[in-house]
């Protein structure tokens, strides 16, 4: 299944030129894939790290930067799961703005324990996600 989350782009983002300043990606990445924790894994960061001391940190990222998206550009970010390991999640995320491909990237997050170390994920994250991948769009 894909998941979308539509993000416009403001001043902040954005280089003295009016273009998505690339760093910037990364923090939409972020935003997406935390408003999807919380959305549709009904499991927000919030819980995960102030709560129950937990973590899902990126430990690896990707990204290809297609064309440029410019201020007052509104990004269309496509969020599938590629791959759900033992204490590891792949998402792809795809930002589209007026039907142009602007940036994608693979991310892979995993779940931290409060020792720090790698944990397998809670049954309940873990279900959550699984069926979020076996649903038909």
């Amino acid at each position: 299944m894909i998941w979308h989350r539509p993000i416009a782009v403001e001043f902040n983002h954005c280089d003295p030129a009016g273009i998505v300043f690339y760093p910037r990606y990364f923090e939409m990445t972020n935003s997406v894939i935390e408003n999807f924790f919380a959305d549709v894994i009904d499991y927000p960061y919030a819980r995960i790290t102030m709560e129950e001391r937990h973590g899902v940190p990126t430990v690896h990222i990707e990204a290809d930067f297609r064309a440029p998206a410019r201020l007052g550009d509104r990004l269309d970010f496509a969020l599938e799961i590629r791959r759900l390991g033992r204490s590891s999640v792949a998402f792809h995320l795809a930002a589209t703005a007026r039907d142009i491909l602007r940036m994608e990237a693979t991310l892979t997050l995993a779940w931290i324990s409060p020792a720090g170390r790698a944990a397998p994920w809670p049954d309940t994250i873990r279900s959550r996600l699984a069926a979020f991948m076996e649903t038909d769009a």
